[in-house]
């Protein structure tokens, strides 16, 4: 699995997402997918399935050492106290003594970001996590969070598929030496039906959604975590790393997206975005 290196962190570039799976279907989702050659898991407290992904990881009989795991705190927890004590929470559901990044879900508009990254790089210091990163945030909440934290944020995990422009971000992040790790990566199964990238499949013998991912990957500094809980489908995602894209089919794809491409908003808690 090749990796992103970013500030210190070497992200496996294709992970394993997991929001909306819970129960056995989490455990069993994760398990397969380590087997199958995943090294990349990404949860969150909201998502309720920590235990599960605890629980698969150890099912899978793969060493835990071998598997970047990725959660995300809540900014109901962004009070100092309050993130320390979810941090801790977290690693006893995950029944584990550390994950190998944590991040910060959406921005917190009524807490100081200031002491939440204080709180966040205490996380880190001791120990509790390998590294830190947000999710969510735009240039100036990054520029703002920097200046406050003690250790690198080696990642802005955030919404990026054909579909949406985020050309601006992911360039930033890439002249800092910052991964975008994407979520929604086939536009909430938008990239599945899309004739461009279908017939550019075609070319490739693979399907859009994977002709897809394969556009987010060649980007040096983009990581992708598509979520399925169908095993055929967590394969056919892994062999998306053995298709090699013209340069103009590159072009193609990148003209699909606008502006006005996103999907994903969350009220109450969305950046004004860049």
């Amino acid at each position: 699995m090749r990796t992103i290196p970013a500030r210190g962190a070497e992200i496996p570039v294709l992970g394993l997402g997991t929001w909306q799976l819970s129960g056995r279907e989490a455990r069993e989702v994760v398990a397969e997918g380590l087997r199958l050659g995943y090294t990349h898991v990404d949860t969150a407290r909201m998502y309720g399935n920590e235990a599960e992904v605890g629980d698969g990881i150890r099912a899978s009989g793969i060493d835990h050492d071998r598997v970047f795991l990725t959660t995300k705190i809540w900014p109901d927890d962004f009070r100092g106290e309050d993130l320390r004590r979810a941090a801790e929470d977290s690693l006893r559901t995950l029944g584990l003594d550390r994950v190998d990044l944590l991040l910060l879900h959406w921005p917190a508009p009524d807490v100081p970001l200031a002491e939440t990254m204080d709180a966040l790089s205490g996380v880190v210091e001791d120990g509790l996590a390998r590294f830190a990163g947000v999710s969510n945030f735009t240039i100036r909440l990054i520029e703002e969070a920097e200046a406050a934290a003690r250790v690198p944020l080696v990642c802005n995990q955030v919404e990026f598929h054909p579909f949406l422009d985020q050309r601006k971000l992911q360039g930033w992040l890439a002249e800092r030496d910052m991964a975008l790790v994407a979520y929604a990566p086939l536009g909430k199964g938008q990239a599945a039906g899309n004739d461009v990238l279908g017939r550019i499949g075609e070319s490739h013998g693979a399907s859009a959604a994977q002709v897809a991912l394969a556009w987010e990957l060649s980007h040096p500094n983009v990581a992708a975590i598509p979520k399925s809980a169908n095993p055929g489908r967590l394969a056919e995602n892994l062999r998306t790393l053995e298709i090699r894209l013209t340069d103009e089919e590159k072009a193609e794809i990148a003209a699909l997206r606008s502006p006005e491409g996103r999907m994903i908003e969350v009220e109450g808690y969305a950046p004004d975005w860049d």
